[in-house]
């Protein structure tokens, strides 16, 4: 028996305009934790698409062998007979299911042709020890937070007698927490002989957990190092996956801070279902011309409701507090009227939320500015493309051209056109929800760059982050939020992971204490 229980060789595929995979060959190890790095667009998804079914045989070149013999899969069903399974970074789960309907979906536990219910909630039951979920099977998926939804996709894949399991970018919703005990997770699945691949931009959790990683640049596999062989690094890591050492992840900025420019007083808010719940306790926040001022907090914490809600009420019922922009009360009932005020939203949901995924890129950056296209009652469409391509251009988002559509784009560049959009519409003040969520290390750089020129120009800056060395590294100054209330500030220069992390703890005992 081989060591190896995939292989996939000289794999080529390519989509109109654009060659995705050049001779790609790839090689797991039994029982072992494999990761694949690289850029957005780099080829990592596409790749794992390619062996799970996703693209079915015949749409690509080269040869997949699972267990030493070759295999042709038509399907992602056919992928699944011989043991691989695939959990998207977009998770597959239907919300107002139980879970225990998802975890069985399509793959029904029945009874003379009849769903056994009592088989599925007993057989589900048994699955959610193997990961350590204490949910009850009928839970509504809509009801689990992120961290325990990756779970149940993971007993998806156990319930199909999983081989081979394929994770793409699991941790990137999860706070630092669940991101912990999935990797554990991950390596309890390798004691039981189950071989993982993982996907991953927190290079951190990647030389941590991995025992072979595996770097693709621009279609093509740079190189695969080997734990206890090789020497790991992120240094190394980042060089292989950009092409040259990032000697600086977080790029200087000229640092000119001015007058307030936007502030928030005693903000309360309630949320949208149940009134009688208050998400947002008497917030009190205020941003410079030229400040980028950081949001930290768990997951929970209330940073997007908050700032979905001074965003044109956009979140909450029974909104009360004062918002000022340059010295004089504004109200924003809504997201026209915010936009009119010079305030832009960046949301964390960069697909459902964020972009028209089946619309092009050039309509996507225009789409909140098309008072600046009109041409007497009509768009000037030359102007818009004119548009496109300058911001295509000076934000470096590859792509076929400014007419492909926006969801064929990797995390990265779908970020950059999200950029693209508020920064033509050329607000005053700009709210980033997690601006880097699910990117990599060399367009987590570009967008770095681009919100320090922001600054630089005068620009006002709210940054919400999960990651505190992005905080930490990028910021002016920071407020640290938990259970829905700001619990510290802190200049950035005086901060560190720790002291946040001990603000959030400290605040949690007071609250425990009343």
């Amino acid at each position: 028996m081989s060591e190896y229980i995939l292989e996939m060789r000289n794999i080529t595929k390519t989509f109109p305009g654009v060659r995705a995979l050049d001779n790609v060959s790839f090689k797991v190890k039994r029982n072992h934790i494999h990761a694949l790095v690289g850029e957005n667009g780099a080829g990592k998804s596409t790749l794992m698409n390619v062996l799970s079914g996703v693209y079915p045989h015949g749409t690509y070149e080269g040869d997949i062998l699972v267990e030493d013999e070759v295999v042709t899969f038509k399907s992602i069903k056919d992928s699944e007979k011989v043991g691989i399974a695939i959990i998207h970074q977009e998770l597959a789960l239907i919300p107002s299911l139980s879970i225990a309907e998802n975890v069985f979906l399509g793959n029904e536990q029945t009874k003379n042709n009849v769903i056994d219910w009592n088989q599925t909630k007993l057989k589900a039951i048994e699955m959610f020890k193997k990961v350590g979920l204490t949910e009850k099977p009928d839970t509504l998926i809509k009801n689990l937070g992120m961290g325990k939804q990756q779970l149940v996709e993971i007993i998806k894949a156990l319930a199909k007698d999983v081989k081979i399991l394929i994770l793409d970018e699991p941790t990137a919703a999860l706070n630092e927490s669940d991101s912990a005990h999935l990797l554990d997770l991950l390596r309890e699945l390798k004691a039981h002989n189950i071989t993982s691949i993982i996907i991953s931009h927190k290079l951190n959790e990647v030389t941590a957990i991995a025992d072979d990683i595996t770097v693709i640049r621009d279609g093509q596999t740079i190189e695969t190092m080997v734990k206890g062989k090789d020497e790991i690094s992120e240094a190394r890591i980042i060089k292989g996956m950009v092409g040259r050492a990032l000697t600086d992840r977080f790029p200087k900025r000229n640092r000119k801070v001015g007058d307030v420019c936007f502030e928030v007083k005693n903000w309360n808010v309630y949320h949208p279902l149940d009134t009688n719940k208050q998400i947002l306790h008497d917030i009190d926040l205020n941003v410079r011309k030229g400040e980028v001022v950081g949001i930290a907090g768990l997951m929970g914490a209330g940073r997007t409701e908050f700032a979905m809600s001074v965003y044109g009420k956009a979140y909450g019922k029974k909104i009360s507090g004062e918002i000022y922009k340059d010295g004089e009360q504004i109200h924003l009932s809504t997201i026209a009227d915010a936009i009119d005020h010079g305030i832009a939203y960046a949301t964390e949901d960069r697909k459902s939320a964020g972009l028209i995924l089946i619309d092009d890129i050039k309509r996507n950056i225009s789409l909140a500015s098309l008072k600046k296209l009109l041409n007497g009652m009509i768009i000037d469409e030359n102007q818009e493309i004119r548009v496109g391509e300058e911001y295509r251009e000076k934000l470096k988002i590859k792509s076929s051209s400014i007419l492909q559509k926006t969801g064929k784009l990797s995390g990265g560049n779908q970020q950059k056109v999200v950029f693209s959009r508020w920064i033509y519409l050329n607000p005053d003040v700009l709210i980033l929800d997690e601006p880097t969520r699910g990117i990599d290390v060399g367009a987590k750089y570009d967008i770095y760059t681009i919100i320090n020129e922001l600054a630089e120009q005068g620009k006002s800056i709210i940054m919400i982050s999960s990651e505190l060395p992005e905080i930490l590294g990028m910021c002016d100054r920071v407020y640290i939020m938990n259970e829905g209330r700001i619990v510290g500030e802190t200049e950035a220069a005086e901060a560190s992971q720790e002291s946040i992390m001990h603000c959030i703890q400290e605040s949690n005992k007071e609250v425990a204490s009343k």
